[in-house]
């Protein structure tokens, strides 16, 4: 069943979490260092269910949260999917290099954490689901990562991943200058990290499969600006932005497919 209107899944009223983790310190992050997690009824051994960690987007900004990758983390617990929901510092409380530290936090905590509330769940390294800004995210963290902080897939959805061509662009109206402070030429360290196109066009690889799922018709994040080098990438027809997070989408078999 679509929708009339693709961006209501942002809104749209969802089952509340079956267990929320405090994985930072409230002194520091408030309420944006908790994650929520969806437990799948698992028969036999807890680690027979994979886990999801599900990165949201909105630009990076703080009036955009995990609530509205509920509805996707209710459809993918449905699965059979643990999912975890983590909320991170952005907007006002913190941009770059704050999420940076937030990224590497989450997953050296995350394992420990599922482990106090799904005892086996966590021993297999989880998939990366990022949309938009959490799929640039998503993308960084796999390039981040390595040894055992790898994870064993990497889901982005319509990523922001072109940093330098999202600013040119004023993709979110500027957002990319307000995570970074700059463009490229006021702040070329901080691109140098967090441009994950970029350095995928420079020779730099993850350490796992990465699959880049886009909308032909998404006019928040254009298909244009997600080719990356060394990516399997999927341009699906007719999908707009918020289809990719979307149950009810046309997209949903793709996404789930992507998940491996």
């Amino acid at each position: 069943m679509a929708t009339a209107d693709p961006s209501s899944v942002l809104t749209r009223r969802a089952e509340p979490p079956d267990a929320v983790l405090r994985w930072a310190d409230p002194a520091t992050h408030g309420r944006d260092g908790l994650a929520d997690v969806y437990l799948p009824e698992i028969t036999g051994r807890a680690h027979q269910a994979p886990v999801v960690v599900a990165l949201h987007g909105g630009f990076w900004r703080q009036e955009y949260d995990r609530t509205h990758l509920r509805p996707l983390a209710v459809a993918l617990r449905a699965l059979g999917r643990v999912v975890v929901l983590p909320e991170y510092r952005r907007g006002r409380r913190g941009g770059w290099p704050d999420i940076v530290d937030d990224v590497r936090a989450l997953r050296t905590r995350l394992p420990g954490l599922l482990e106090a509330v799904a005892p086996g769940v966590a021993a297999d390294p989880p998939t990366v689901l990022g949309h938009s800004a959490g799929g640039h995210l998503a993308l960084w963290w796999a390039l981040d990562a390595d040894g055992a902080a790898t994870p064993g897939r990497v889901l982005a959805l319509a990523p922001v991943a072109d940093l330098a061509r999202a600013h040119a662009d004023r993709l979110g109206a500027g957002a990319v200058a307000a995570l970074l402070g700059g463009g490229p030429d006021a702040v070329p360290d901080a691109y140098a990290v967090a441009d994950v196109a970029a350095r995928l066009r420079a020779g730099e690889r993850p350490g796992c499969p990465v699959v880049v799922l886009q909308g032909s018709d998404d006019a928040e994040v254009p298909a244009a600006g997600v080719r990356l080098a060394g990516v399997r990438l999927e341009v699906l027809a007719g999908i707009e932005h918020y289809g990719l997070i979307d149950p009810y989408s046309p997209a949903w078999p793709d996404v789930v497919a992507g998940l491996g």
